[in-house]
């Protein structure tokens, strides 16, 4: 017995999460996704993991690269999220970010948390790639994060 997309999609739902945009750069040219599927993974070394849509460039890009940012959005940054789940070709229309101090990866102004990762690993994860990244470089903001829950946007009560 399998289960079908829509029942798995409508369980995932169901767990509340942070709310993530992933970045690279390609020839001095960034890249970035809104990405759901993020976690820590070690303390020592330092492990982060995201899953990446197989037919994105992004994900070929970081396989190139060997290095990605993640950037862990705050409760003011819904429109972020949204414009970079877009399929729009400039997703980083309008959006200021800086380039990060350890590896000159995009990093989005106001993110709660910033990420500059080195490609640790690469496996193989159905339809994406999950890539495990050490971070070398943390950025630190204070704000209230964005949440998603049930296919929506939420922050804390």
């Amino acid at each position: 017995m399998s289960i079908t997309q829509d029942r798995f999609r409508q369980a995932l739902g169901r767990f509340a999460s942070g709310v993530t945009v992933v970045t690279t750069h390609e020839a001095g040219v960034p890249l970035g996704l809104t990405v759901s599927s993020f976690a820590s993974l070690s303390l020592d070394p330092p492990l982060v993991l995201v899953a990446i849509d197989r037919r994105v460039r992004a994900n070929v890009v970081i396989g190139e690269t060997g290095a990605f940012a993640v950037n862990i959005l705050t409760a003011a940054q819904e429109s972020l999220s949204r414009q970079f789940a877009t399929r729009e070709i400039d997703r980083f229309a309008g959006v200021t970010w800086q380039p990060g101090a350890a590896l000159g990866l995009p990093l989005l102004d106001g993110a709660l948390a910033q990420l500059e990762c080195r490609l640790h690993q690469t496996l193989p994860g159905g339809d994406h790639t999950i890539f495990v990244g050490e971070v070398v470089a943390a950025e630190l903001g204070d704000a209230a994060p964005l949440l998603y829950f049930r296919s929506a946007y939420r922050g804390l009560a």
